[in-house]
């Protein structure tokens, strides 16, 4: 049921635990985030460095301490709940991994919302284009590279990118299109050469799967919203929460809305 749900119907399947893994390919048309929730003594320099680093960390929104819904985005959306893998930091290391974290809650905590590729991804294939991850029904791959991301307090580290294989000539499409969804990171940063960015094995991604890269494709990149974790790794503040890579919150926000503003 979860292909044909409505994103509402979706975030009560991964709340009911019906829905579990990735959310690529899921409510065709609607945007996904990435999320990082921080208490709030750490939320200034937080959005100082996603400010600073807007193509990995596009802000979607930023709440109020305390509040989990986000009306704005979806209705009955619960932050607590409607993901369906969340991970739990401690002073930058990785304790658990969850399917929800209302023991976690915390009135202090603030919860920053970033823009997905998923949500070009409908584009690139609407226009003829194999996206490998949705055709293959794997996650995409992300790795971490050697680009360094500009500091904001605390906050520091390489980014990360997300990966889909391409021809010179679908590339170049896959550029122009992405590139009216700057609010969902944009046009891709680099094509073909992974080692001039830090990757050592293509075929072995540090977040995700692995994809099929075909006779005559080469690797393109685009910025990924992991980086944040990356930031977290090094800044070690004493808790905070993320989704696990591949596993958004699914909104009601129309993918045409981000589009329409970078008119």
């Amino acid at each position: 049921m979860s292909q044909t749900a409505s994103p509402q119907q979706l975030r009560h399947l991964i709340r009911s635990g019906d829905h579990q893994g990735n959310t690529s390919g899921q409510c065709a048309g609607y945007v996904q985030c990435n999320m990082v929730i921080l208490p709030a003594d750490w939320a200034a320099d937080f959005q100082a460095f996603c400010e600073a680093n807007p193509k990995p960390c596009p802000l979607i929104s930023v709440s109020e301490p305390g509040a989990f819904k986000v009306p704005k985005l979806g209705e009955d959306l619960d932050i607590r709940t409607d993901i369906p893998s969340y991970r739990i930091f401690e002073q930058g290391t990785i304790t658990a991994e969850v399917d929800n974290i209302i023991d976690y809650w915390r009135d202090d905590l603030v919860v920053f919302l970033l823009g997905c590729s998923f949500s070009f991804e409908e584009a690139l294939v609407a226009a003829g284009l194999d996206v490998r991850n949705i055709s293959e029904a794997v996650n995409v791959p992300m790795f971490r590279t050697n680009i360094e991301c500009t500091p904001a307090g605390p906050f520091t580290g390489n980014m990360v990118v997300s990966m889909r294989p391409f021809t010179p000539e679908a590339a170049l499409k896959a550029v122009e299109i992405s590139g009216k969804f700057p609010a969902v990171h944009g046009e891709p940063i680099h094509y073909a050469n992974p080692e001039a960015i830090g990757i050592a094995d293509i075929n072995q991604p540090d977040y995700g799967d692995s994809v099929t890269i075909k006779d005559g494709e080469h690797p393109l990149f685009w910025a990924c919203g992991v980086t944040p974790q990356v930031a977290l790794e090094n800044a070690r503040p004493p808790f905070c929460i993320t989704h696990s890579p591949g596993c958004m919150l699914v909104t009601d926000m129309k993918n045409s809305e981000l589009a329409a503003s970078s008119a």
